[in-house]
């Protein structure tokens, strides 16, 4: 078999002579073949892959090894001739698109400014011709209008197929697709990767995806790559790999994955949240002579959160869960409805709102955004404790330090800052922030889905303890519906703002009666354990098509 790409030995370091970031790593890629890289958060699958293309960020150096790109030495290449390659050869899809993508640029400039670099034959005209065939390829409803609009006027699933679109115009021999659809919702997951993998068989393109989702990479790749700490500790056949693992560490990875747990009995309490009615409208635009009409995004919602039970809220990207777990949480204040705590109704002036508040706590999707830089991790977990009368400062140290050691981080965690902090730390610290007062009621909007797959292991492990121990009610947003199957007691479903369907988890994961539950159930592959340490990819109904464009128009995003 002739290899597009063939990495042998390849070793990278920062600076020359310092330490290896990436050790004696070898693959070859033949051409329309698919290969997935996996492993945890620093492993070393994203430089190797961008070593590829001569984009490994300084001072990362290649110390040894040797890249072969259609038989060219990459090593030998001219930052002139890599120009050439990178995106007319080698096309790069990146993990979260609105920072690849230049919001100072029109859609239209950025498709148009490839086709000007690489293919100068072709007029202005035919270029645009190419564009608008192109936009309609990757699903846009209307091509003509995109072009005008910019990256901030489209969703995370339109934005990214308007990055495979920009990348496949140029036709690459070879994809690099780092971590496409982290972001994403089940069924928009599925639509571009469906995409993804429909345009590069029409082209023969080579993809290199880059991925710490499991059974993404299982369902859609010929062979797998693991890495751990800069180095291939496994590679082969993907589902043969799977089934049977020969090294710890992939067997780790697997161990790692969501599973159902045995259902839990919820005592029949008088419910911790309950929610009536709720309405939420955004407010319109205000325009030089006008403003448009309000827009609403939660239509009527009724819901209940029991003593120590965990409800999760599901559905696609816009479907109001978000929106749905700031109101309740008193961070935006609803248009209609009520919200009662404990049996009592909470307004903004009632006197028992600042209790509700200290009560009801939050962890947010990206820990980093919402953790103060300029605080220490002692400060901004005891910051909670600001009110609490009669509280020394010695009384207030030690309960913080109690509550890091709680969340597995050590007291010299404390005095840290959070870009100090791994991923998994600083969601550590947003936890532990969040339960300092022990309080009632917890809302976690997507806590783990930014977190590699044996970190998210660890969290979610940590929440349930924690939960245990501490006896808090949780309501779980999140669109990685392994999670939601491994942590919920019951399923809420929301599609357009409104709840289509709920009951326990077991109920709706195993017996759906929405055909869009039914939807988001199907659009994700699950892997099952096989005995030995090993999996296998399983449809949890009928098994969709096979790849080959047949994904939901973007107008459907």
């Amino acid at each position: 078999m002739t290899h597009l790409v063939d990495v042998s030995a390849l070793s990278l370091s920062i600076g020359k002579g310092g330490r290896e970031i990436v050790r004696n790593v070898s693959f070859t890629v033949a051409p329309g073949e698919i290969v997935g890289i996996v492993g945890e958060s620093g492993s070393g699958k994203t430089q190797a892959a961008r070593a590829i293309m001569g984009l490994t960020p300084p001072p990362l150096v290649r110390s040894a090894g040797r890249i072969l790109f259609e038989g060219e030495d990459m090593a030998a290449a001219s930052d002139a001739r890599l120009r050439q390659l990178r995106g007319a050869r080698i096309g790069m899809v990146f993990q979260e698109p609105m920072t690849s993508l230049n919001p100072s640029m029109t859609i239209g400039r950025q498709l148009d400014e490839g086709l000007a670099l690489h293919r100068p034959e072709l007029s202005p005209a035919a270029r645009r011709d190419k564009a608008l065939a192109m936009l309609a390829r990757v699903g846009i409803t209307d091509p003509q209008a995109a072009l005008a609009a910019w990256p901030h006027e489209f969703s995370g699933g339109m934005r990214q197929r308007m990055m495979l679109a920009s990348v496949m115009l140029l036709e690459p021999a070879l994809l690099i697709a780092d971590e496409p659809t982290t972001a994403l919702d089940a069924l928009v997951q599925r639509d571009v990767l469906e995409l993804m993998v429909g345009l590069t068989r029409e082209h023969n393109t080579a993809v290199l995806l880059i991925s710490h989702d499991l059974p993404m990479v299982a369902r859609y790749t010929q062979r797998m790559i693991v890495m751990q700490q800069g180095e291939v500790v496994e590679a082969g056949d993907t589902a043969s790999l799977l089934a049977g693992p020969k090294q710890d560490y992939t067997r780790k990875l697997l161990e790692a994955i969501p599973r159902r747990q045995a259902a839990r009995t919820i005592a029949d309490d008088q419910p911790v949240i309950e929610v009536r009615n709720l309405v939420f409208d955004y407010p319109g635009k205000r325009r030089l002579f006008a403003k448009s009409a309000a827009k609403r995004v939660l239509h009527g919602i009724d819901l209940v959160v029991r003593p120590r039970e965990i409800v999760a809220v599901v559905g696609g990207s816009g479907s109001g869960k978000t929106t749905l777990g700031r109101a309740i949480a008193g961070l935006i204040k609803p248009t209609e409805g009520d919200i009662r705590f404990r049996g009592r109704s909470i307004a903004r002036s009632d006197a028992g709102w600042l209790d509700y508040r200290l009560n009801c706590q939050m962890v947010f999707q990206d820990p980093y955004s919402s953790l103060n830089p300029r605080m220490s991790i002692g400060q901004l977990v005891g910051e909670g404790l600001r009110l609490v009368p009669g509280l020394s400062s010695a009384d207030r140290q030690a309960r913080v330090a109690k509550m890091l050691d709680e969340v597995g981080l050590q007291p010299q965690h404390a005095q840290r800052y959070a870009h100090e902090l791994s991923g998994g730390q600083r969601q550590r610290v947003a936890i532990a922030r969040a339960l300092i007062r022990q309080p009632a009621f917890v809302i976690a909007d997507e806590p783990v889905s930014a977190l590699d797959v044996t970190v998210r292991a660890q969290v979610l492990a940590l929440l349930a303890e924690l939960q245990e121990r501490h006896g808090f009610a949780c309501l779980f947003i999140s669109h990685d519906l392994g999670v939601v199957e491994q942590v919920a007691d019951r399923v809420i479903v929301m599609q357009a703002g409104q709840i289509i369907e709920q009951g326990s988890r077991d109920e709706v994961f195993d017996n759906p009666q929405h055909a869009y539950t039914r939807k988001l159930l199907s659009a994700i592959p699950a892997l099952t354990p096989t005995g030995q340490g090993g999996m296998q990819l399983k449809w949890r109904f009928d098994e969709p098509d096979a790849a080959a464009g047949g994904f939901q128009p973007a107008s459907a995003v």
